[in-house]
């Protein structure tokens, strides 16, 4: 008869060889980031791509040397007891043994394909049995460490409920016919519909173009956003994100365009400076794609976490308070209507449904758009807008009489001229390369937006990240990471030689489209982009666009800004964001990105300054008075710029601070992307993120692009 005394039992064993079983990622996305937030489970990718969330009703020790973190299972040593295993039901409560404490316990039992499963029915025996065990040792205090299990960051929707995958719709690779991906898609792209089109808005009539510059600008971009679109999806991360015109590059965009030696230009001033821009933007690509495909971004990515991320994405959309609601001051009667609409529609009206859908909170864009283009047309058609002898299109040195010198500012920009926009607009246009003529290259300009393009980078990094926790099995490994941001070098790189003004990058506000639209599916994003190359055909869809009136552009452009700000500070969930760590860093990069480009660009403007640009450009024209005046023209307007670049002095201050500043991993937040060799043994893994064509094969050697 076996003796009952748990100190003088036989040691049990030995077993025979664990059968092998198919690589599991690591046990959670969490674990490799170095999350430990107080909840209980673990989740596993399966070949489908779903994630499965177990709940685990015992406490694991990180120190364990039975938790395989690589294989994603734990290796249980089960204890027998007279013959018999213990933490079944029925069973008496025996004491561990020391070398044991604090294991997986009764509650996860090990099933034949070595993967951990956990049961209602062995739960409270195994409660029982721990605190039996804790009784008889000597009571101590455990650590934050020790307290909690790790889980994958959850998604909390509107309704308040925590859920994973099973609130989307339709994930990364479902493909449910085409009647569901059309319509899906079509509101996904209608839904960021101001990302698409506002910025060419915004800098074509800066640069001194007319209507119909406007509108093949737009068409460029359409056309742009949708080739690069596919590129992205097919040959990039193959994330459903969207590549367009990033208000990333807009800021140094308006700093090149009111540069001192393009204010006096005469004549055809609109392509002069286009060909300047062209030129930037092909040479700060080149230096992206290099810094993808040389797998550097990699290395760069050891400084940089959610902690640096937030403050500089925030910094971008708080960059352009000059110009939102002083433009809207203008005309007042629209502008403050369009930003009470769209608040309205987005907050108050969010949980409405109609067939299914949140229409006001899908569409509250375009909605507000519409609603307020359409007042804007009936008061210019009445005549609201028209004044008895004044000539909008006049110049301002040719207008003598106040009345008209007062009202045509409000003729400028509260009339809607469709009319004028659609008739100089052709029906199709093909926008091909090289439009505008031959590029430009100055190499203070390029290396501007080169350094813009390194915080391009880290804003796509983040989309990356937070588009991946909604739509695909795991996050990106680092190859996929590098391959990305090499590809979106390449497509900037053609939206420099097309011409659209600005750099192309992934759009962070896909990221909320997203979540907001359930539609996480990549066919829906590509044809959403054939589309937009097909519409980029048609001439009077861009003329139509190019007659958004300018108040109407700042007031969407008011409710893109902040959403982009919002955006970047929610990078602070994957932190611990009540650190005063991280309350000073992101408090201090954020304050200090606005103080100090404000003293930059006030520095040597007095009241009787006249400057040739509009008050809301003015802080773009730092290079000409800014407080670096060394013997080096060159030098001055690089230094000038760069440093009156809100991001810039973010992201500056953020890196600095976060990697000097001691904080754990898990306070700081740290990026640690998967474990490629782990990533390659898992199907889900290589269908998200496997290029197609079998073109994956020709970069198997190339470890810093591939899976």
């Amino acid at each position: 008869m076996a003796s009952s005394d748990p100190n003088k039992r036989p040691r049990p064993g030995p077993w025979p060889p664990a059968p092998e079983s198919a690589a599991m990622p690591p046990t959670t996305w969490a674990k490799k980031t170095g999350f430990r937030p107080k909840f209980s489970g673990e989740t596993n990718a399966s070949d489908s791509g779903q994630i499965g969330i177990q709940q685990q009703s015992t406490r694991r020790r990180e120190s364990d040397p039975n938790l395989d973190l690589e294989a994603g299972r734990v290796r249980t040593r089960q204890e027998k007891v007279n013959g018999e295993t213990t933490g079944e039901k029925d069973k008496p409560p025996v004491r561990k043994r020391r070398d044991s404490d604090g294991g997986s316990g009764g509650g996860v039992a090990k099933s034949t394909n070595g993967q951990a499963v956990g049961t209602t029915a062995t739960a409270e025996p195994a409660a029982a049995a721990t605190t039996a065990a804790a009784a008889q040792q000597p009571a101590r205090r455990v650590s934050r460490n020790e307290e909690v299990v790790d889980v994958l960051p959850q998604i909390v929707d509107d309704d308040g409920f925590m859920s994973r995958h099973s609130h989307m719709k339709y994930e990364l690779r479902d493909t449910p016919g085409l009647v569901p991906i059309g319509l899906y898609g079509f509101q996904h792209y209608l839904s960021i519909l101001g990302s698409l089109i506002l910025i060419p808005l915004v800098i074509v009539p800066a640069m001194g173009g007319n209507y119909e510059d406007t509108s093949n600008v737009v068409s460029t971009v359409l056309l742009m956003s949708g080739v690069t679109t596919l590129l992205h999806t097919s040959f990039g991360s193959r994330l459903p994100l969207i590549q367009g015109p990033s208000f990333v590059y807009l800021a140094p965009a308006l700093a090149i365009i009111n540069s001192p030696e393009f204010l006096a230009l005469k004549g055809n001033k609109f392509k002069h400076i286009m060909k300047e821009l062209q030129g930037a933007l092909i040479i700060s690509s080149a230096f992206q794609a290099i810094l993808g495909y040389s797998g550097l971004m990699s290395v760069l990515l050891r400084l940089i976490n959610p902690v640096v991320v937030a403050p500089t994405v925030a910094a971008v959309g708080l960059s352009f308070y000059s110009y939102g609601f002083p433009q809207i001051g203008t005309c007042l009667e629209i502008g403050a209507v369009e930003i009470l609409l769209v608040i309205f529609f987005s907050l108050y009206l969010r949980k409405i449904s109609v067939l299914g859908h949140r229409v006001f909170l899908i569409y509250a864009v375009p909605l507000g758009l519409a609603i307020t283009w359409a007042v804007a047309f009936l008061l210019t058609a009445v005549g609201v807008y028209s004044y008895k002898g004044c000539d909008v299109n006049a110049p301002v040195s040719h207008i003598i009489s106040d009345h008209c010198r007062e009202n045509i500012p409000k003729m400028k920009h509260c009339r809607v001229d469709a009319l004028h926009a659609l008739g100089s607009a052709p029906w199709f246009r093909f926008p091909y390369p090289l439009q505008w003529g031959m590029p430009v290259f100055h190499w203070k300009m390029a290396l501007v937006m080169c350094v813009v393009s390194i915080i391009s980078s880290v804003d796509s990094v983040g989309s990356y990240h937070a588009s991946s926790l909604l739509v695909a099995s795991r996050p990106p490994t680092p190859g996929v990471l590098s391959r990305g941001i090499g590809l979106e070098g390449l497509c900037c790189l053609l939206a420099g030689l097309w011409g659209t003004g600005t750099g192309s990058a992934t759009l962070t506000e896909n990221v909320h489209t997203i979540a907001v639209t359930k539609m996480g599916s990549r066919r829906a994003i590509e044809l959403g982009a054939c589309v937009l190359i097909v519409l980029s055909l048609i001439g009077k869809v861009g003329g139509f666009i190019a007659s958004i009136p300018d108040v109407i552009v700042a007031g969407l452009l008011c409710f893109m800004w902040t959403m982009l700000t919002a955006l970047g500070l929610s990078n602070l969930r994957y932190s611990e964001a009540g650190s005063s760590r991280n309350i000073i860093i992101v408090g201090l990069s954020l304050f200090l990105s606005l103080s100090i480009p404000a003293y930059f660009q006030q520095y040597g403007i007095t009241p009787k300054s006249n400057l040739q640009v509009p008050s809301y450009f003015q802080p773009y024209v730092v290079a000409s008075h800014g407080p670096i005046r060394t013997n080096f023209g060159g030098l001055n307007y690089i230094l000038n710029t760069l440093l009156s670049l809100h991001m810039v002095i973010a992201f500056l201050v953020a890196v600095i601070l976060d990697n000097t500043v001691p904080g754990s991993r898990q306070e700081r937040g740290v990026y640690v992307w998967s474990d490629p060799e782990t990533a390659k043994r898992e199907p889900a893994v290589a269908k998200d993120y496997g290029l197609p064509f079998r073109v994956g094969k020709l970069f198997r050697w190339v470890k810093w692009v591939g899976l």
